[in-house]
């Protein structure tokens, strides 16, 4: 009987963890702080650039990065060419096509994203979320989910935080900030 509890116990605290792995996480229904509006195929036309850390979830900055962006929207599809450089010297490619569904909703894919990539913009907020396997400094790749939340700000960047896990445990979050270029 003693097993039982103690199984029962466990079980509880993983159940636990879990559910404090979500918490502090943003929400679309959270309180609007200003009245801009996000519009991701007018902000990512042409080109832009970003700037970006990813944190473990100790809170040590374990790698940062410069992202090249050129976008184009033909009116249907938005298409993405990200061109990472990472301080540690070596690079990578990503190619986005995001499709939008309806007034404020998206469908994306890129490579090595399982199924499609799902989001949703609400005023001056967006949140993406989708499975990738994410290449590693090694080379091999690790899947792990993507929490996705940008913000417009009022200087004309955009502000992500990346909240990352792998089967349900958080590994930590990416920070980025994006400018649009002239």
């Amino acid at each position: 009987m003693k097993y039982i509890w103690r199984a029962a116990l466990m079980v509880a605290a993983v159940l636990a963890m879990l559910g404090l792995a979500n918490c502090g996480r943003p929400s679309l229904g959270d309180a609007k702080l200003s009245d801009r509006q996000l519009n991701l195929e007018d902000y990512f036309a042409g080109k832009t650039v970003a700037y970006g850390q990813f944190k473990d979830r100790f809170g040590t900055v374990r790698r940062r990065f410069k992202v090249d962006i050129d976008g184009a929207w033909d009116g249907e599809r938005l298409t993405l060419n990200e061109r990472f450089a990472y301080a540690d010297g070596s690079s990578e490619t990503r190619n986005w096509v995001l499709t939008k569904t309806g007034a404020d909703q998206w469908v994306g894919t890129a490579e090595g994203v399982q199924g499609q990539a799902q989001g949703r913009e609400v005023g001056d907020t967006f949140n993406w979320t989708y499975t990738i396997d994410l290449p590693m400094p090694d080379g091999d790749s690790m899947r792990v989910d993507f929490d996705d939340w940008m913000w417009l700000q009022e200087d004309g960047r955009l502000l992500n935080i990346a909240y990352m896990q792998r089967f349900g445990v958080t590994l930590g979050e990416v920070t980025i900030f994006f400018e649009k270029r002239q």
